[in-house]
């Protein structure tokens, strides 16, 4: 980290839309805080595993109220999350391994496409409620983040390397060891030691702990 910066790491997974509400408003926050952010994907499915932990809407109270939770959410931090009760479906049956597994790749060969590929995975996902988990709905995420077809092609193939399956099984260990059960999982390494905040309304409290004014989801 540069002088003085706090280092704020995300562990996130495309599949989880608190994820991506959280994820947008750090890259609101990387210019206005003096933080250095560091986009860190792993494997939600891993992590709930490794856990125990169980998909929140495995509750049917609890879904129905992640439902109305998340439309308020996604208004106030301006973030197109559309959710509907047959969402919790198609989560259960889509898995997001391939996908974080072309991201790491991504991550690993051309870092700089890291963020609006990540975004365009949750666009298609959650916003265009279409499938990221086949080779060719890949492949079309990658497209729309402006990657070159060579460049995409390369990546899908490396998703099936040990290098990069390790690689993912690395950094879903490092976001169990900072003791994440969920996603998405921010970690301030401030003071000496590192801080986990737990979902996308902790951000606040983030900034506190770390010394920064919060000016909420949508400073201006």
């Amino acid at each position: 980290a540069r002088m003085g910066r706090t280092l704020v790491e995300l562990y996130y997974d495309v599949i989880s839309p608190y994820s991506w509400l959280a994820f947008e408003v750090l890259c609101r926050y990387r210019h206005i805080w003096n933080i250095d952010l560091r986009f860190r994907p792993a494997f939600l499915g891993g992590i709930m595993q490794q856990t125990g932990n169980k998909p929140p809407a495995m509750l049917p109270k609890r879904g129905e109220y992640m439902l109305k939770d998340m439309k308020r959410m996604a208004k106030y931090y301006q973030v197109p999350v559309h959710m509907s009760a047959d969402d919790f479906q198609r989560i259960m049956g889509t898995s997001s391994l391939t996908a974080m597994r072309f991201i790491t790749a991504m991550d690993m060969t051309n870092p700089q496409y890291l963020e609006p590929l990540s975004r365009e995975f949750w666009m298609r996902f959650w916003s265009q409620h279409e499938d990221i988990s086949q080779p060719e709905n890949i492949l079309a995420v990658a497209q729309q983040a402006g990657l070159s077809a060579e460049l995409s092609q390369k990546a899908l193939e490396m998703t099936s390397s040990p290098t990069v399956k390790d690689r993912l099984k690395e950094t879903t260990a490092e976001a169990l060891k900072h003791g994440a059960f969920g996603m998405p999982a921010v970690v301030a390494h401030y003071d000496g030691k590192p801080h986990l905040f737990f979902g996308s309304d902790r951000l606040e409290l983030l900034g506190s702990i770390i010394g920064e004014k919060w000016l909420g989801p949508v400073p201006s």
